[in-house]
């Protein structure tokens, strides 16, 4: 357990119905008898897991501060597995602060962002893994990233990760028999072994590794960036699929000075998606400054709809945004082919070999025709094609990520070890780099500087 009580509150700043003042440690309870009365004026209230109706008062000048519904969950059955006391008080910024100030008052100290999930953590309430879904969960915008985080906070992620350290272990004490006893000689049979049990291991991570770029996008999000030249449609597009009239459109060029951002769900996808400027030359000041950060944007984004014009064909515009986005990952959308023209046969027929490995869709954005197409393509370059089940389990974290690379890494030093008849001292030395590799995802083995890290993007009150 920790030493000392903290507080925050745990609700989200503005008016609302209710705001939480929580409390963590092992003074919560006393300092809220200093400060909580119940309606009948009783100066103790020692109820395990029930709200008690009641006023918080300064202890000061015994002014009335709120009137307050308040919970005590005591250790070990609480969030942090320490005492917890929650208050549950009018949802406007002054009882909440005046209600903190007073907490404060009676001897804790504000929490640090995260710090109740953290000692929820250090307790052993939670694995790391867990503690980060967390944050997932807060911040998940569709309804797959949530049900990824839920798997991990359940537990989904924590136990394969511990199946595999469990591996390790076992392979670990294979090889330390030999080194304990080295008058008898690790045989052919047992380095066979060695190597099949890692083979087995380094399968089981890359299937994990397999979807880590999808599961990154659901918690994350695809930075989407929509581009092309003035009036091709963009902000058409990025209305029919908001379902809703967020960018102006006109038939002026020039009409999209300024990036606008939103987040869309497509398939389960989040798009983190931008609707840019069309890029032209102009001697507009504003204008010039809107192109600028449309290819700053274009230079950061995960991906892009690069949309044509059916009616208008090709120039040197679209030639020059085609050199800009060459080297990223996209979609070629045709736009406006409800017109009728000869010439949107030949732009398809050109676009087919402009950017080859890009899907091209044809689209009305004006009669909403092919948006359905369009979407389906966003999944399915993100799913890679694959069905996903919601219950399955996936890697989302670019730590938990990195951490799986470089245990396969040590599993490939210790196949090419024992491939070249290197001293088995040193095989398990590799055997031990992965378990700690893979152990820090879970927090078996991590360094204070990882775990405060992680915390520190926790809100304050979590």
């Amino acid at each position: 357990m920790i030493g000392d009580t903290i507080a925050a509150i745990s609700t989200p700043q503005g008016e609302g119905g209710i705001g939480i003042v929580r409390i963590s440690g092992p003074e919560a309870v006393e300092i809220t008898d200093k400060i909580f009365r119940t309606a009948k004026n009783k100066s103790r209230h020692q109820q395990n897991f029930k709200l008690v109706y009641g006023y918080i008062h300064d202890p000061g000048n015994e002014r009335i501060i709120d009137e307050v519904l308040v919970g005590i969950m005591r250790a070990p059955h609480s969030y942090t597995k320490e005492d917890v006391v929650e208050i549950n008080c009018h949802g406007g910024a002054l009882p909440l602060r005046k209600t903190l100030e007073v907490v404060l008052k009676m001897g804790a100290r504000m929490a640090e962002p995260g710090e109740f999930t953290k000692r929820a953590f250090l307790n052993g309430r939670l694995d790391l893994v867990q503690a980060e879904s967390i944050i997932d969960i807060i911040r998940a915008n569709t309804d797959e990233a949530m049900s990824l985080a839920i798997g991990q906070l359940s537990g989904g992620l924590s136990n394969k990760i511990n199946e595999i350290k469990q591996q390790l272990l076992e392979i670990t004490a294979l090889i330390e028999a030999n080194i304990d006893f080295p008058e008898e000689d690790i045989d052919d049979y047992n380095l066979e072994e060695i190597l099949q049990r890692v083979g087995h291991i380094e399968h089981d991570i890359n299937k994990l590794l397999e979807n880590a770029e999808a599961g990154r996008i659901y918690r994350e999000g695809l930075s989407t960036v929509i581009i092309g030249k003035p009036n091709v449609g963009k902000s058409s597009l990025l209305n029919v699929l908001l379902k809703e009239n967020r960018a102006i459109v006109t038939d002026i060029p020039g009409t999209t000075r300024d990036l606008i951002e939103e987040v869309i769900n497509i398939g389960g996808v989040p798009l983190k998606i931008i609707d840019t400027a069309g890029i032209r030359e102009t001697e507009d000041i504003i204008e010039k400054i809107g192109v600028q950060k449309t290819k700053e944007s274009i230079h950061a984004a995960d991906f892009i709809i690069l949309v044509f014009d059916a009616y208008d064909g090709l120039n040197k515009i679209d030639e020059q945004i085609i050199d800009m986005v060459k080297l990223k990952k996209g979609i070629k959308v045709l736009n406006k082919v409800d017109i009728q023209d000869r010439e949107k046969l030949y732009i398809t027929h050109k676009l087919k070999k402009i950017l080859p490995h890009w899907p091209l869709v044809d689209i009305s954005a004006l009669k909403e025709r092919g948006i359905n197409k369009l979407e389906n393509e966003v999944v399915s370059m993100v799913t890679g094609g694959k069905v996903i089940p919601r219950d399955s389990i996936m890697i989302s974290n670019i730590r938990h990520k990195n951490q799986l690379v470089k245990a396969v890494n040590y599993l490939k030093d210790v196949k090419n070890a024992i491939s070249q008849g290197i001293s088995i001292d040193l095989i398990a030395i590799d055997i031990r780099g992965a378990w700690e590799a893979v152990s820090e995802i879970t927090g078996t083995a991590v360094s204070e500087n990882i775990v405060d890290k992680i915390f520190a993007e926790f809100c304050i009150g979590k």
